[in-house]
This record gives C-alpha cells, structure tokens and sequence, in this order.
C-alpha cells in the first residue's frame, strides 16, 4: 500500500489520561453448567435453539476466577422461561481442540452464544459476574428488537451511556421491517434495538413517518438517522456511527466500551496522550473535534516528557509519533502522515549489553536476528506484571539450562508491553504467549502444559536438536549397513 493511498482510511482519535493503567479452580457442577466434549457437543447444541458455550482451560486463572460465577449464573438461567442453558468445554484437552479450532477459540476463557442448532454464532461480550450474566442472557432471549408503544418506552430503554437503534415504520411489516429485524439478530450480542410506529416517542429527533432508522449515542450529535435498509449497509452504518469522533481512555468504566470499539476498528487510529490537569486540555480536545471528519492501537511505554504525544496506528503495526505536539500543529502532522512524509516508529526496549543468562532477552532491534537464526527458537511474549509469566520464569529458565550443551535450541523471552512484535506471524492475545519457530522455518504456538518436562519434550519433538540429529544419524547408518 503506497503513503497516498491512506488519504482514504479513516482516522480516529481517542484520548489517554496520562496515569498508569495499570485461586483454586472450582469444579461446575454439572447439574446447572453442562460438561461438554467432542462427543456430545454436537447433540447438545442440535438440541438447544439457545446456548451459551465456555471454553476453557484448566489451568488458566481468568477460567478460575469465572467458574463460580458462570454456575451460579447458570443456576439461575436453567429456570428462565425459556430456560437458558450454560454449557462449558476443556478446550486445551485434546480430543477437542477439533471444536475449539471450529469456533475459533483463541484464547481463555472464550464465550460463544450458539444459537438455532449452530446456525448463529455471536461471541458473549456481556459481564462476568453472575448477575451481569444472566441480565444480558436474559436479553438475548426473545425477539430481538423491543417494541416502543409510549414516550415512557422510550425513556426506559434509551437513556444512560448506551447506543440504541430505533426503526421507525408505519407498519410492521415489508421488506424494510424484515431487513431491520436481520440486522438486529446479528447485532443484538453488542446492541439494543426497538421499533416504534410513532417517532413522536421518541427522546429527540425529527418526527417523521418512516420507515427510517435513527441510531442514539451519548456523545457528538447524540441521533442520526439512516435510509438504507440493505442489511449490509445497516450493519456498516451501525458500526460507524457508534464510534465517537474523539474518544476518552481514563478511567470513568462508562468510556471503556467506546475505548474497546475504538480499538477494534479496522481503520487506522490517531491517539493522543495529554495531562487531563493540563489548562491546554481543552484547547486539544476542541481542535481535534474540529478536524474533518475523515480524521475521523493499542500504544504504551510513552514517557512523561512526551506528552502532549499524538500517534498513529496502522493496521499492519506500522506507528507514527509526534511527541510534545501543540494544538495548532495536530492538522498538519496528520496530513503529513497521509502524503507519506512522516517516517515510522518503531518502540524497542534498549539491546542488552550483557546476555549470557540461559533464557535471552530479545528486544524490537533484535527480533528478526533472533527468529531467523536457522536456529530452533522457542520465544515467550510476557508482561512484568503478569503473575503467570512470572511463574513460568523458573521453568523456563530449567529448559533452557537443560539445552545449554545443545547450539541448535534458543529458549528466549521478549517483554511485548515495552517492544513492537511484528504483526502476521505472530499473534499475541494475552500473557505468556509461547511460539516455537523450527530451524527449518515453521512456526508454531505452544498451547500444551507449561511444566518443564511437556516443555523440552515439545522442542525435541518439533525441532531438529541435537538429540534428533544423534537418532537421525543411526537411523541413516542402518540404513547404509542393510544396503550394503
């Protein structure tokens, strides 16, 4: 993609408060949350029209922490009318991984809203405390979009910091009403939707007739209404005007949803880091709203003597840093970006002088001369405060010294909260990854148990080590003792 063609990607903007953001598994019973496997998934979720699916692992502390919640949740939900049905299965056993690979189960705990046989399959977004669980399955129950029959509907439903979707109709009926019910079902894990006959109901807006859709938010014009009811477009335009022009990342848990969809937006995105305790604040803030709208990722380890700092984000990893940047100067930047004048940014913790340890340290600058050493390297993707990294260290650190006599295996780590990982191969969702990268080039994720002995049993097995090499040799001396 050439600098010109981003004159085209949208950008958003959202800013971060400059302050640091910084069990025993409980066995669910199985008279509420269902135990399924790879043999009665299938029956299970043929016989349900509605059910909610856990994959976990055994050993995964967010699993833990779940567990109770998710059966006492459970508990309550098995009496709804109609009862709905919690079910969980052990993705990290291997018989059924099949499954885990088939709803595209990344990470721990993942939720999966399965409904009409397997035909519909939403992730859960909702909260994972039991009574956040069963109000946001009980929504998802039913029809879903709600009707609205007074303005007293209406306040009921659309007020607070949520988005809602309203469509307007003379009638109930048509090809319009239809495509606006489609659009709900798809939408309706991440939205609340109504309908009315009567826009006179409604909180604010222009009366009209319909059919029309008219989209509320808490922020920027607080309504806009839309025409097209092509299912596909009503899908974009939802997802489009749901993302504020200038977002908030503090700590006020109401911004939290409209930092996450901000993150997960496929376009590029600008960030801003400031001192809300700034009297500038507002100038920023002002200036950035009055960008077009075209100016319409994730980026930590910046320094306090930066700030004011803008960033841009690129979905390939690419990013772009302005820092102490003042409020007059933020337009200018952005459309050096865009005609390809700004060069790119890349974060790297400082190359150790010293790494003689048994587990090396990679950093950003050193990444490539690790991986693509022609060497068997086993890479973990850590974070400092991530208690399971910090308990994996020991062990890692024992299959690295049982390696030391061999030069074909390098057991490394790499801190990915202070370096930029390259984005394609490696994919890094949470804390510790481990990827193995043979010496003859394949790449692999380690999901298996994460003992010492599972550990070196995984590298021997996938790479060419010494040991291999030693077994491949006599197999290939045999080999020439029956030839000859």
């Amino acid at each position: 993609m050439t600098k010109s063609s981003r004159v085209r990607v949208p950008i958003w903007f959202v800013f971060f408060a400059f302050s640091v953001f910084v069990s025993s598994f409980n066995a669910v019973s199985a008279e509420s949350v269902l135990t399924l496997d790879h043999s009665n998934f299938t029956d299970a979720v043929a016989k349900h029209s509605f059910i909610v699916v856990e994959f976990y692992a055994p050993w995964c502390g967010h699993c833990k922490s779940l567990a109770p919640e998710y059966e006492k949740a459970a508990s309550e939900l098995v009496n709804n009318d109609p009862p709905i049905i919690l079910a969980k299965v052990d993705a990290n056993e291997e018989a059924n991984k099949g499954i885990a690979g088939e709803f595209n189960v990344r990470g721990y705990p993942t939720l999966k809203i399965i409904r009409n046989g397997g035909k519909d399959v939403q992730d859960y977004k909702g909260p994972r405390d039991a009574d956040g669980i069963v109000s946001h399955l009980k929504k998802q129950v039913g029809p879903a979009s709600a009707e609205i029959t007074s303005a007293e509907d209406a306040s009921n439903l659309i007020s607070g910091n949520k988005i809602y979707i309203v469509g307007v109709f003379p009638d109930f009926s048509g090809e319009e009403y239809q495509n606006f019910t489609d659009a709900a079902e798809k939408m309706r894990a991440d939205y609340d939707f109504a309908h009315t006959k009567d826009a006179k109901f409604l909180p604010w807006g222009d009366a009209v007739n319909g059919p029309i859709v008219r989209l509320f938010k808490p922020f920027d014009e607080l309504s806009v209404d839309f025409q097209d009811f092509h299912v596909d477009a009503l899908l974009k335009f939802v997802e489009e005007a749901s993302v504020p022009t200038v977002t908030v990342f503090n700590k006020d848990p109401d911004n939290h949803p409209f930092v996450i969809k901000f993150f997960n937006s496929p376009n590029a995105k600008a960030m801003l880091f400031l001192n809300f305790s700034d009297e500038a604040a507002d100038a920023f803030k002002s200036n950035c709203k009055k960008l077009p709208r075209v100016i319409k990722e994730r980026y930590f380890g910046l320094k306090e003597e930066q700030v004011p700092l803008i960033v841009i984000q690129e979905n390939d990893g690419g990013k772009y840093l302005k820092p102490n940047v003042a409020p007059d100067t933020i337009a200018s930047w952005v459309k050096d970006y865009k005609d390809g004048k700004v060069n790119p940014y890349r974060k790297s913790e400082p190359i150790p002088e010293v790494n003689n340890e048994p587990v090396k340290v990679v950093v950003a600058d050193t990444f490539q001369e690790f991986v693509n050493s022609g060497k068997n390297v086993l890479l973990e993707f850590y974070a400092p405060w991530c208690g399971h990294c910090q308990k994996l260290a020991p062990i890692l650190e024992e299959v690295a010294i049982s390696f030391q006599g061999d030069e074909n295996v390098v057991i490394a780590k790499i801190d990915a909260t202070a370096n930029d990982i390259p984005s394609g191969v490696f994919d890094v969702k949470g804390y510790p990854t481990l990827y193995f990268k043979s010496a003859d080039g394949n790449v692999v994720q380690y999901e298996g148990d994460r003992t010492k002995e599972d550990l070196i049993q995984f590298i021997q097995k996938s790479g060419k080590t010494d040991e291999n090499k030693t077994e491949e040799s006599k197999t290939d001396e045999t080999l020439v003792k029956d030839e000859l």
